[in-house]
């Protein structure tokens, strides 16, 4: 009777377990048989570990194989544990030395060739062997997610007999993440800029304002006025993605089985989802679960146009991951968390006839009605909303002539406010709480008592208080101002065109 150990990682979630893959060779009828909770594409697991092995030229014992993967309460899905269990068996069978997988894991799916196939979802698990210090054999098609992490002691194959030959020491694997180190890369030019915007001053100053602290805004205009223009400019005016952003990034992208090109990974994340999305396309889950586009949007932007078209039910799921700026997926065999610190840029219609004032065509409870599809807590997450107006007559004939500010421009100013906020409290103004923002906005009694008075006469909520001050200390910085005044207050206040929307519209 023969016993050996590999080491391999399960997926689950951004986090990459460590599992044993134990295997005993035993005297009776030859059998193969796989537990430790495995779902059907790791069972399948069994026949291509036969073919890859009989393929690579080596001896599949014909006696009774048990594989157990440990521990057994922890669910295992994927190709990845092909590799280790063909190693394993391949050591229990004395053709590859115990003693060379010490301290080594390996991850990888098997053809019936024995050639290495890539996987997805390697990220997490070469974080977690390097956090260990473990050596990690992994497919040569996952060399990027190497060379990101920087493993040194992480090497690549592409096929069974190569793996078998350096576990012999017969031959060197690649090892390309030796090289590897991450250089934050220039800011790259974009085609989009803003000088592009003809007019809509108010509306590029609050996606300025936006920008200079993650927050979330809600652009309000009838169709054809730049919402969707404006939105899609907000991404050059943001700072590049450090190492660990990017690393955070990429482990999420993996897990969704997308690979992001160089170029990409420095760049924070645009999604834009279709309002016929559904919730679990948003949130994330599945019974398998998987990253939404809130988790594929994160350390990035997530815009949804036609805000009103989405069902209501489906823009409240994004109420807590936006306060909290993470999403927990419950299922009955496990509960995973997934990052999701998003900026959410939206835009729509302010009537269902799309018209500012769209009492010429709808009339007021129309309008409140289509208005009311949103709910007043989820409203209450916007920390800016603007109208975007129609352009008056003349702007277009005279645009050649009145070029705005550029991207570059408005970047400058807004990255030297981002770095202000950093240095005064480390971290930026949208997350501030309690004490923190008290002392970040020091305000006077008669500006806290025009603030609040305000917020009585509109309706709002302690929330949009909080929220409003963060915007006025926000506006300040913009302005090299040290003190928080009533002007910044009020500027602030004039960026809340739903809430005077819906409290004009109650007046009916």
């Amino acid at each position: 009777m023969s016993l050996a150990t590999s080491l391999t990682r399960a997926q689950f979630g951004v986090e990459a377990p460590q599992v044993k893959v134990e295997v005993h060779i035993g005297n009776g009828l030859p059998s193969f048989s796989l537990v430790g909770l495995p779902e059907t594409s790791v069972k399948e697991a069994k026949e291509r570990v036969r073919s890859a092995i009989i393929n690579s030229g080596f001896e599949f014992p014909m006696r009774r194989i048990t594989v157990n993967l440990a521990p057994a309460e922890l669910p295992k899905q994927g190709g990845r544990y092909d590799l280790p269990i063909a190693i394993a068996i391949l050591a229990a069978s004395g053709q590859v030395p115990l003693a060379s997988l010490k301290d080594t894991e390996f991850a990888g799916e098997l053809s019936l060739s024995g050639q290495i196939n890539g996987c997805k979802g390697l990220l997490p698990t070469i974080v977690g062997a390097k956090n260990v210090q473990h050596r990690l054999i992994i497919p040569i098609d996952n060399h990027f997610d190497a060379e990101l992490v920087g493993h040194h002691a992480c090497y690549m194959a592409g096929h069974l007999q190569q793996v078998t030959d350096y576990l012999h020491g017969r031959i060197e694997l690649a090892n390309n993440a030796t090289a590897a180190h991450w250089q934050e890369p220039p800011a790259s030019h974009n085609p989009l800029c803003l000088s592009d915007i003809i007019g809509q001053h108010q509306a590029k100053q609050a996606l300025e304002i936006a920008a200079s602290s993650d927050f979330n805004l809600l652009l309000i205009g009838p169709p054809g006025t730049g919402k969707t223009m404006l939105a899609n400019r907000i991404l050059p005016l943001l700072p590049q993605l450090n190492y660990q952003e990017a690393l955070e990034v990429a482990s999420l992208y993996s897990i969704a089985g997308i690979n992001l090109t160089p170029a990409q990974l420095c760049m924070r994340p645009f999604r834009n989802p279709h309002h016929t999305s559904s919730a679990i396309s948003l949130v994330g889950g599945g019974s398998q679960p998987q990253p939404g586009e809130i988790s594929l949007a994160h350390k990035g932007v997530l815009f949804l146009d036609e805000l009103a078209e989405f069902p209501r039910k489906v823009l409240d799921t994004l109420r807590e991951p936006l306060e909290t700026g993470e999403v927990v997926i419950s299922r009955a065999k496990a509960k995973l968390t997934f990052a999701c610190q998003f900026q959410l840029i939206a835009a729509m219609n302010p009537s269902p006839c799309g018209d500012i004032e769209g009492q010429r065509r709808s009339t007021p409870d129309q309008v409140l009605r289509y208005l009311s599809k949103l709910s007043g807590p989820f409203l209450d997450r916007f920390d800016l909303s603007i109208e975007v107006p129609k352009l008056p007559t003349g702007s277009l004939s005279q645009a050649s002539s009145q070029q705005g500010e550029t991207t570059a421009q408005v970047r400058e100013r807004v990255l030297l406010a981002r770095q202000v906020q950093f240095e005064r409290q480390g971290k930026l103004n949208k997350y501030l709480t309690g004490k923190q923002l008290d002392n970040a906005c020091q305000l006077s009694a008669s500006d806290r008592f025009f603030l609040e008075t305000s917020i009585e006469k509109l309706g709002l909520s302690v929330r949009s208080f909080h929220r409003i001050m963060k915007v006025s200390r926000t506006i300040a910085d913009l302005q090299h101002s040290q003190k928080v005044e009533r002007r910044h207050v009020a500027q602030a206040l004039g960026f809340r065109a739903m809430d005077r929307l819906m409290h004009s519209l109650s007046q009916y």
